[in-house]
């Protein structure tokens, strides 16, 4: 399940835990990504070992969970194909799985080697609210997820604290707690 994880929420917590309960999944690997070469405002990224604490603090002592940086060792921009790749050559007793929400899924097409991920790594698509996918166009190695959702998102995270609210409710335990003391998204927009 990759990300910018910009910062990790209790929203991105649930769901990997959810995935790794009551699907086939295993486990849930938090795949952080440096630079998403979709997203718009790459400027709004802390850096990575910030993004990469708070991913550990994150998934703590979950069994079901766990952190992946391999992107961070890679070229950027990240294609994901090439981080599949790279997991799969280097994990190679395991079968890998990418999870994306469902706006994701609506971009799929602009993906690099879209038709490459289809076939080699089964997509699993969770809904996101606002966006609705027609389950009759879902190609058959794709597996759409009923998982709980929560309309919550990382850039609500950041200009609430900007604003000087108190997120502590909203991120998984001790990520508040590292934001405050080292002073991050104090000054997002």
């Amino acid at each position: 399940m990759g990300g910018s994880f910009n910062p990790v929420h209790i929203g991105h917590i649930m769901l990997a835990d959810y995935l790794a309960q009551f699907t086939e999944l295993d486990m849930v690997w938090l795949m952080l990504s440096p630079l998403n070469p979709i997203k718009s405002n790459p400027e709004e990224l802390i850096n990575d070992n910030a993004r990469i604490d708070m991913l550990n603090i994150a998934v703590g002592t979950n069994p079901r969970l766990s952190v992946c940086d391999i992107e961070l060792n890679m070229p950027r921009p990240s294609y994901t194909i090439n981080s599949l790749r790279q997991l799969q050559e280097t994990n190679p007793d395991c079968r890998f799985s990418l999870v994306i929400g469902g706006d994701n899924w609506l971009l799929f097409d602009q993906w690099r080697e879209h038709d490459a991920i289809l076939q080699r790594y089964s997509p699993i698509v969770y809904p996101r609210p606002g966006y609705t996918i027609d389950k009759n166009n879902i190609p058959p190695e794709v597996t759409l997820v009923d998982a709980p959702v929560t309309d919550i998102s990382s850039s609500f995270i950041r200009r609430a604290i900007a604003e000087g609210k108190d997120m502590t409710n909203f991120l998984p335990h001790g990520v508040y707690q590292y934001i405050k003391t080292n002073n991050l998204y104090s000054h997002a927009k």
